[in-house]
């Protein structure tokens, strides 16, 4: 998906990228939150999306390595709040350019590339949905979105 890409916080933006999404467990040191657009470290941050500071301890000491570390951040991704965060970049993905960083300067060691992985994966999954339905109207989910149906002005 040409729409997702990752980054290094920090560093130049590049067209393509769209919105920066912060997906590291801390904040930038030393840097107001003001200040974060415009050096490049993110648009918007979303911890949820980072490995637990558990996990992260451990990688960071050598008690796991990175197979290990990538199996575990991927079950953490299942927290229903953390699938939810997914599911939601995954739907807005056709419609919104984005990248994911971190401060890990090498990529392929580093949990960004997983969560990639993962969006992808979920916006795959929603694409065929989508396809699969196509010209059928959804079921409305709650009274809220039928009551306009019913009380017309007249």
């Amino acid at each position: 998906m040409e729409s997702l890409t990752t980054y290094r916080y920090g560093s130049p933006r590049s067209a393509k990228e769209g919105v920066r999404i912060g997906v590291a467990r801390q904040p930038p040191r030393g840097i107001r939150k003001e200040d974060w657009q415009r050096l490049g470290y993110c648009d918007v941050r979303v911890p949820l999306l980072a490995p637990s500071p558990e996990l992260i301890a451990r990688y960071r000491h050598g008690k796991i390595g990175f197979p290990e570390f990538s199996r575990h951040y991927q079950t953490e991704m299942k927290r229903p709040e953390s699938r939810q965060a997914i599911e939601l970049l995954a739907a807005l993905l056709p419609f919104v350019p984005m990248s994911l960083g971190c401060f890990c300067e090498d990529e392929t060691k580093c949990h960004r590339i997983i969560l990639r992985k993962l969006v992808e994966k979920e916006a795959r999954a929603r694409g065929a949905a989508f396809a699969a339905a196509a010209g059928e109207p959804g079921p409305l989910a709650s009274p809220a979105c039928y009551a306009h149906l019913f009380n017309s002005p007249e």
